[in-house]
């Protein structure tokens, strides 16, 4: 029997909205105010969200217990996946001494902690959005930056927040391809949308990053190379997706910017180095931070080998993310397992969609498209290159799995969290709070797009969920449903920063365990002032002159 959601099950949308937002609300209280470990707190989420979709919003409970489920399996695979994997490859690299040369490699480059920053959490973390996303780059910029000596709260929280601009393009654009193909948007139109909201973002993220991290002292002194970094990939970023389409932009834009940076970097260097690598006004956070030293001189070859497995892992990440490799490996294996009982059980109906729609529930196992499967091939090719045998790599293989277990257990019941709300109606809910906002429509339009990221944990998934009703209200309101479609998208990426799955791959990342709810707590401002500021934005470019005149009609 279909069961059809309700948005508003008490007549009143007040009472209906507090419901809707009790998991929500139940996980962030408990990781941020209470400290409780990121599984339980995700488990309470969970166990919240069952009691609400069923007994307030009438969803049968076997179709919660499902989806539930489907969202569980898809927490291992393929987010899970990939965080197992780009671990593995980091405790590889520290247990042969590879990544202190790779660390004093970087600080052959500048020795300061703010360069080292925009150059990798910014610039190289674009890359491997663009590249692949689905949390790959914060997982390897913190990994990386934690190798670099920095404290785990500075390598978790600012790999976090420099994991924004680049994101509504991530993964050879899925995000926006797949907005405009579900919803009917015109897919240059959108991307060129976004391509006029993000850049101006792009170019502030830098200075944000560098901010946050060494106060605004710190942040003037390398205002230039910051300025650098940001228009470097502002400006094709603006171009590619104007001209070009979604597929490139990150990869073009991170690859100039990269360059740039190491290209001024020869010929500027700020007066002073700042050695520290700990958050302003956080020196003892983490509490594990290595002290700043000199670098140790190494010879090419050593520094080539050192950099050879994440060579390796860049050249197999982008190929894994092409679309015809993608087609080829599916073809291959890629079997679909309908969720009996759940597929195509339940409709949305109106106000989210003109007439009843039935919402697909099929896993598939893309095992060899996986991102983490390129990731973990890539290990296994850099492992051999380190001289590994295959003995020593399946026991190195065994002691990640155990190190990671109770993160692959977190993301697992935040994957469950959000899926399960999605199907019972309960973003949406909370997404039609937001719709009913009339002139004011603009921002609280992009903060939705913040929800559904933060939510979800995907920019992707948010376009999705959301990307329909932004157009029907753009519609209603005499906007351009490109301007909201594009809004929800750009808004969306500063949501990323506060989603569950990230925070945990994270803290996984940096092996800062069990502090989960100190990384929320830190990012969480910045997420939420970045989120107003692009529905400022949006608000701008609706109805004030000469804002409209970017607006794609």
């Amino acid at each position: 029997m279909v069961w059809q959601q309700v948005y508003n099950p008490f007549g009143n949308m007040v009472v209906s909205t507090a419901l809707a937002a009790i998991p929500v609300v139940v996980m962030l209280t408990c990781l941020g105010l209470f400290h409780v470990k990121a599984h339980y707190a995700a488990g309470a989420g969970l166990l919240s969200a069952v009691v609400i979709a069923v007994f307030a919003f009438g969803m049968p409970a076997e179709m919660a217990g499902k989806a539930a489920f489907l969202g569980g399996i898809t927490g291992l695979l393929p987010i899970g996946w990939i965080v197992l994997n780009i671990i593995f490859l980091q405790q590889l690299t520290q247990q042969n001494g590879s990544f202190q040369i790779l660390q004093d490699s970087i600080a052959g480059i500048t020795e300061d902690r703010r360069l080292q920053l925009l150059l990798i959490a910014f610039a190289f973390g674009a890359f491997f959005e663009g590249a692949a996303g689905f949390g790959t780059p914060v997982a390897v910029t913190a990994a990386i930056l934690i190798g670099l000596g920095f404290s785990p709260l500075a390598a978790s929280g600012l790999s976090l927040i420099a994991n924004t601009a680049p994101v509504a393009f991530g993964a050879l654009g899925t995000p926006v391809i797949t907005l405009a193909k579900v919803h009917g948007y015109d897919l240059m139109a959108v991307t060129a949308m976004i391509g006029r909201q993000l850049p101006f973002f792009s170019l502030l993220v830098p200075f944000w990053l560098i901010w946050a991290f060494a106060g605004r002292k710190g942040m003037m002194e390398v205002w230039p190379a910051i300025l650098v970094t940001g228009l470097s990939f502002a400006i094709p970023q603006f171009l590619v997706s104007n001209y070009i389409g979604p597929e490139l932009v990150d990869i073009i834009a991170a690859i100039v910017s990269m360059v740039c940076l190491v290209l001024f970097l020869r010929v500027w260097r700020p007066r002073t180095i700042w050695t520290s690598v700990s958050l302003k006004g956080h020196e003892t956070d983490g509490g594990n931070a290595v002290p700043a030293a000199a670098p140790a001189r190494h010879s090419s070859a050593d520094v080539m080998r050192a950099w050879t497995p994440w060579l390796i892992l860049t050249v197999v990440v982008f190929i894994w993310g092409l679309p015809q490799f993608k087609t080829f490996l599916n073809g291959i294996f890629a079997p679909n397992f309908p969720i009996d009982g759940l597929h195509n059980m339940i409709e949305k109906v109106a106000p989210v969609v003109p007439k009843p729609t039935k919402e697909g529930a099929v896993y598939q196992l893309l095992l060899l498209s996986a991102t983490g499967t390129g990731i973990l091939v890539a290990a296994l090719v850099g492992g051999l290159v380190m001289k590994y045998n295959p003995v020593q790599l399946v026991a190195a293989y065994g002691r990640t799995l155990w190190l990671v277990k109770f993160s692959l257990l977190t993301i697992m019941l935040m994957l469950a969290l959000g899926t399960l709300t999605r199907y019972s109606g309960l973003d949406t809910t909370l997404g039609l709070a937001f719709a009913n906002t009339g002139m004011f429509y603009p921002f609280f339009g992009t903060l939705m797009g913040w929800l559904g990221v933060a939510l979800t944990g995907s920019d992707t998934a948010s376009n999705v969920l959301f990307g329909g009703m932004q157009k029907v209200a753009a519609d209603q309101l005499g906007l351009s449903p490109n301007l909201m479609g594009a809004a929800n998208s750009s808004g969306g990426v500063m949501g990323k920063m506060i989603d569950a799955q990230s925070i945990v791959v994270a803290s996984t990342a940096t092996r800062w365990f069990n502090h989960e709810g100190e990384i929320l707590r830190y990012v969480f401002f910045h997420s939420i002032a970045l989120a107003c500021l692009v529905g400022l934005y949006v608000t701008l470019q609706a109805y004030v002159w000469p804002f409209t005149l970017m607006v794609v009609k």
